[in-house]
């Protein structure tokens, strides 16, 4: 009898702001969480990168918190007209959202009471039952509600809060992964035996690589899974895939 599986924790990410779809900023969060989801065993299932508009802004979060254990967006929680993310999460889950003392207390370890505009306290406004989420840099915070964790767009501030609420999430199993080096052998040419091979072993996942390098085109296949022994296994049919096509190609 085999023991039951732990169900999988997922994740998404959305990423807000026209500024990364004009492609005048280089998104680099991206990369970040999902390095660090995949590390503490979250499979990051999907992104989606989303214009400042309300409309689209809170389809998206309920379509994502909806279907994923976590959701983590960046970007919208500046002090700016166009920063619309805190109140588009607040529409998103039917709660009111204002100046909350809690957030506001903490721009003014770095403002002072008379520098607080405004603006500066658009920073604060936080929507009712949220939990905060602390920023050491610049002080002003991102927030938690329900399974959505809001973050800012700056990628050395929300690197930052995400070290403060990595601690917090529920992790799962890790996934491992074994590249075995296909060199410059073609993707035709064990693209049928590699799916077979795949296949064979649907518990893992199996991908081919191309990429170019210094010594020129090169191919990778990369073997993923949570169980150890089905990735060796698989690793083990992949590398004698290659070694026998590259025999031959040498013959």
């Amino acid at each position: 009898m085999t023991e039951p599986t732990s169900p999988a924790i997922t994740a998404a990410i959305l990423v807000i702001g026209d500024e990364i779809l004009s492609g005048r900023t280089k998104d680099k969060n991206i990369g970040t969480i999902a390095d660090y989801c995949t590390a503490i065993g979250i499979d990051l299932r999907q992104v989606r990168i989303v214009p400042d508009e309300a409309a689209e802004i809170v389809e998206a979060v309920n379509a994502l918190r909806a279907r994923y254990t976590y959701l983590f967006t960046t970007g919208g929680i500046g002090p700016t007209h166009d920063d619309i993310t805190a109140d588009c999460v607040a529409a998103a889950f039917g709660v009111t959202i204002d100046v909350d003392p809690r957030a506001k207390a903490m721009l003014l370890e770095r403002h002072k009471p008379e520098d607080l505009n405004e603006a500066r306290l658009r920073m604060a406004r936080i929507p009712a039952g949220a939990d905060l989420i602390a920023n050491p840099i610049s002080k002003a915070p991102g927030f938690r509600i329900g399974n959505v964790f809001v973050m800012a767009g700056v990628p050395a501030i929300m690197q930052a809060m995400l070290d403060q609420i990595g601690p917090t999430l529920d992790t799962g199993a890790r996934v491992l992964s074994e590249t075995i080096e296909a060199g410059n052998l073609p993707e035709g040419s064990y693209a049928s035996a590699l799916a077979e091979i795949a296949k064979a072993h649907h518990s893992v996942s199996i991908g081919s690589y191309p990429s170019m390098t210094q010594q020129g085109f090169a191919n990778r296949i990369v073997v993923r899974g949570k169980d150890a022994e089905a990735v060796v296994r698989a690793q083990a049919e992949v590398e004698r895939l290659v070694a026998r096509l590259k025999q031959g190609t040498a013959g």
